[in-house]
């Protein structure tokens, strides 16, 4: 079984699955009256000829170190997560090697911040840390067949 260490992500190191969704340093405009920052388009919704869902899952949580064996893509549509809670948490993501994931890597997101995955990536279920949690989900629904799920040999994600 191969073992993985959960890194703490970054804007860098998670480009090429997607984007993060957490606020810029730097507002891109003030709204309503002054009182509220826009950070503007942070990540773009990929459809694939459908149209964008918002969505609501509840899942079940793990504790590290954790097994993973399970991993899915979804070629016709992005998929963001945002957490509704405010306890860090998983993502698992992997390049594509051939239609196949690749290695995974796994990490540590922080407490209030998001991802959207690019259409096709490669990433493991809903991982919550400890507790159980919600979070709202935009992807894609339509025509096609948009989810792919592979067993993989079991990976173990250590802190």
């Amino acid at each position: 079984m191969t073992t993985i260490k959960a890194m703490p992500i970054t804007a860098e190191a998670f480009a090429p699955f997607g984007e993060l969704l957490t606020p810029r340093a730097q507002a891109d405009r003030m709204i309503n009256e002054g009182r509220c920052e826009r950070h503007h388009a942070l990540a773009t919704v990929e459809r694939g000829g459908g149209e964008a869902i918002i969505s609501i899952f509840r899942s079940k949580p793990v504790s590290l170190p954790h097994d993973c064996a399970l991993l899915e893509r979804h070629p016709l549509g992005s998929q963001a997560f945002m957490p509704l809670h405010s306890d860090p948490w998983l993502s698992v993501v992997a390049p594509d090697a051939g239609g196949r994931p690749g290695a995974p890597l796994a990490f540590l997101v922080p407490a209030g911040m998001g991802i959207n995955l690019r259409a096709g990536v490669w990433h493991g279920v809903l991982t919550p840390l400890d507790r159980a949690a919600d979070f709202l989900v935009v992807d894609r629904e339509g025509e096609g067949v948009n989810l792919e799920e592979v067993r993989i040999d079991p990976v173990t994600i250590t802190p």
